[in-house]
């Protein structure tokens, strides 16, 4: 017999009453903000339920506002807060429009939110945190850095009126100084860590039997990793004979992009660089292609293998160039694709399809997850699966790759509610699935390959043993760097256990250093606002909201409206339209000719276009410095476009500030026209660009009309009878323009 939570903003019978997660629940509310720290499927959701009633009941007017880190975990929140509480609740995501995202805001007092998206809202004023009464951050483990979570507790402390954080995790990771850092960055007084070990958590968690699956390489993949090895033993010795590489015994691919990197900060500080280096810049990049070919082949599969080397032979690199001319990794080439021919695959691949035989033939209604890091991996997995007649589906990102289009949020929702119906019994997931996901009946979780990360590791874990004891399963492939990030991940699980989870150090102090105070809060409007530079306004293209420009003008008071621009990244007055670019997209945009169409389109469009480059070193790319120093000679000669340079996000919130405040004054801060698409050049083209935007009119009926018409003069000068002889033209579509061109105008 259950025992039901009774609360007037909880459904009835819909939350299980459990005494540790009602005791959580009122320490929360006690204590003020906190984060929880708890294994995967012990009921963390719960708890916010249970803080989040009371304080809808404590504060009759606010909201509260669910954030967690990707789209599907959004939805599944908004989900599980529907049927759990007693109130209108809705989701907001990048995918709803600024104007339909206000509405749902004003509209209902629970929302499940993308920490992006509100991020865009809050900065663009569309609403604020002041009624928010609470604020949970799930997956609170990624409040470090730039990540849109630590903005938003600075600015909910700073504008909230009845303030509570919870922070929810299972993976904090295993050092107890970024458990600190995270507490520090959403204003965390308390940490509660909890275990399935507890007395009161036991009874409701079932253990997870972990098992390691080693299998050996076959003789034919043990050829093609003979040839690749020989590949990348020569260009090692190369390398070490230059001078490059001090040892050449077991190097990792961090160690080889240390050494890349060291010596492209040579080519772009030196006047005249050395021609060896940047021969060594190509052979080093020859060997990180040659060690990730390495590393697919000994831990993924062979077709994996193979869409790479498609992909290296499509590049037009040095590099890339070398290695089809390389003898020895061109016969690998060929031996991938004549092994692939004869259907011998990676033992991995093989082991895996005799366990979800046993797996499905002791229990049919088994459900089991496998997780690849590969996406190619999982579509060959797929594939393997379906030839084995299995009922498997994939989930995996929304980002398109060549020839595999992403899957939309829409469709990761529906690829969810097939697994858990009865049709499916197996998903095959990257990453996507590795957080809070909530897919309740797995039996059986099996990773592919081991992962170097304790974080993932746990989360993967915490996929199953959620309604019986669980079991994962890991593939690991001996003597390959499979082992390697097997005992990685071994050592640092260890460690966060021993940590956090530990009997013995269950409490995490929070030192006065550690505790977000007021004074951190006032700080975060550290730079000095004269009154006269009270606001400036900026028009800014939406692209730019994933950088931290917007947030960095918002810190120093600038008004930001987010447009759809065609041209420019910024602009400030009906003239002056700016195109900001990273030191390294400066670059990339000169290797593929972006850089000058977009000097072309500025300079057609604004008459003081202006480009702002941003970085410490404008040389310190992968390009020559002369290449460098071209490009810069003509974007401000031949396209006479001024160029600044600013050398971080923040100079350059505080330069876009001061062009706004000097142009505005001037201007008196007049209505800006934000270009939406490109100005016509031609003369046809501006006729056609005329007629266009007269009602209900596209780019074939307005040829139709100017070629009936001749000019554009007669054709606001027609009559309904004259414009209703066009070829596509009814009466309506006349009377609309009739009414747009020779109406008398009045203001609204």
């Amino acid at each position: 017999m259950h025992n039901w939570i009774e609360h007037e903003y909880i459904n009835k019978e819909t939350i299980e009453g459990r005494l540790y997660q009602q005791h959580l629940a009122v320490d929360v509310l006690n204590k003020g903000n906190t984060m929880i720290i708890a294994p995967t499927a012990m009921g963390k959701t719960i708890v916010a339920a249970l803080v989040g009633a009371q304080r809808l009941k404590d504060y009759p007017d606010s909201k509260i506002l669910i954030l967690a880190p990707s789209k599907p975990l959004t939805i599944q929140h908004k989900n599980s807060f529907d049927k759990f509480l007693n109130t209108t609740v809705a989701s907001i995501t990048g995918n709803d429009s600024p104007s339909d995202r206000k509405k749902i805001w004003r509209n209902n007092r629970v929302i499940c939110a993308t920490p992006q998206t509100v991020e865009s809202d809050i900065i663009s004023k569309e609403y604020n945190f002041s009624d928010v009464s609470l604020i949970v951050f799930d997956e609170c483990h990624h409040a470090v850095g730039s990540y849109s979570y630590v903005y938003l507790a600075q600015k909910y402390v700073q504008k909230a009126e009845n303030q509570l954080i919870l922070g929810l995790t299972a993976s904090p990771g295993w050092e107890e100084s970024k458990i600190k850092e995270v507490s520090h960055n959403i204003y965390v007084k308390e940490v509660v860590i909890k275990s399935e070990d507890d007395p009161d958590v036991a009874p409701y968690f079932n253990p997870v039997n972990v098992k390691w699956i080693k299998v050996k390489l076959n003789k034919e993949l043990q050829e093609i990793k003979d040839l690749i090895d020989e590949t990348l033993k020569i260009r090692l010795k190369t390398l070490k004979k230059m001078g490059i590489l001090d040892s050449i015994s077991n190097p990792s691919k961090k160690s080889i992009l240390v050494e890349q990197s060291r010596l492209q900060q040579k080519i772009a500080t030196s006047s005249e660089p050395k021609k060896e280096y940047f021969t060594g810049v190509s052979l080093l990049t020859e060997v990180i292609n040659i060690m990730h070919s390495l590393e697919l082949l000994e831990t993924q599969s062979i077709k994996t293998l193979n869409n790479y080397f498609k992909k290296l032979e499509k590049k037009k690199t040095k590099a890339s160039k070398s290695l089809k001319n390389d003898y020895k990794f061109n016969k690998a080439v060929l031996l991938t694709r004549k092994y692939i021919d004869r259907g011998i695959d990676h033992p991995k691949m093989t082991r895996l399809m005799e366990l979800l035989e046993q797996l499905l033939k002791d229990n049919p209604d088994n459900k089991i997850i496998v997780f690849s890091q590969f996406r190619d991996t999982t579509k060959a997995i797929h594939e393997n699966c379906k030839e084995n007649k299995f009922k498997s589906l994939r989930f995996y990102g929304q980002a398109s790759r060549e020839k595999d289009k992403g899957l939309s949020q829409k469709k990761q929702i529906e690829t969810i509610e097939k697994f858990k119906n009865d049709d499916y019994n197996i998903l095959i997931s990257t990453s996507v699935a590795e957080e809070g996901i909530d897919i309740p009946s797995v039996d059986y979780v099996i990773l592919y390959e081991p992962v170097p990360s304790e974080i993932r590791m746990i989360q993967r874990k915490g996929r199953t043993g959620r309604k019986s004891q669980g079991e994962m399963f890991i593939l690991m492939t001996k003597n390959t760097v499979d082992e390697s990030y097997y005992y990685a991940s071994q050592r640092k699980e260890k460690a966060m256990r021993n940590t956090v989870y530990s009997s013995s150090n269950r409490q995490i102090t929070l030192d006065e250093n550690t505790i977000a105070k007021d004074e951190d809060v006032k700080s975060y409007n550290k730079f000095e606002i004269s009154d006269d530079e009270a606001e400036a306004v900026l028009y800014v293209d939406y692209r730019e909201k994933n950088s931290n420009i917007m947030r960095e003008l918002d810190k120093i008071k600038c008004k930001i409206n987010v447009k759809t621009m065609s041209v420019g990244d910024y602009q400030i007055t009906d003239d002056i339209i700016i195109e900001r670019k990273t030191v390294d997209d400066f670059s990339k945009s000169i290797v593929d000719k972006r850089l000058y169409q977009q000097a072309k389109q500025l300079k057609e469009n604004c008459s003081k276009p202006l480009m702002i480059i941003e970085g410490d070193n404008i040389y310190h790319t992968f390009l020559h410095p002369n290449a460098i120093r071209g490009a810069l000679t003509s974007i401000a000669i031949d396209f006479q476009i001024p160029i600044i340079q600013t050398q971080n996000e923040t100079d350059t919130a505080f330069m876009l500030k001061r062009i706004a405040i000097r142009q505005q004054n001037k201007n008196n801060k007049k209505e800006v026209s934000i270009r939406t698409q490109t100005k016509p050049v031609t003369l046809p083209e501006q006729q056609l660009f005329i007629t266009e935007s007269l009602p209900g009119i596209g780019p074939v009926s307005a040829k139709n009309l100017l070629r009936y018409f001749k000019t554009v003069k007669n054709l606001v000068n027609a009559s309904e009878n004259e414009l209703t002889q066009v070829e596509g033209i009814g009466p309506k579509t006349a009377n609309n323009i009739i009414d747009v061109t020779q109406r008398e105008y009045h203001e609204e």
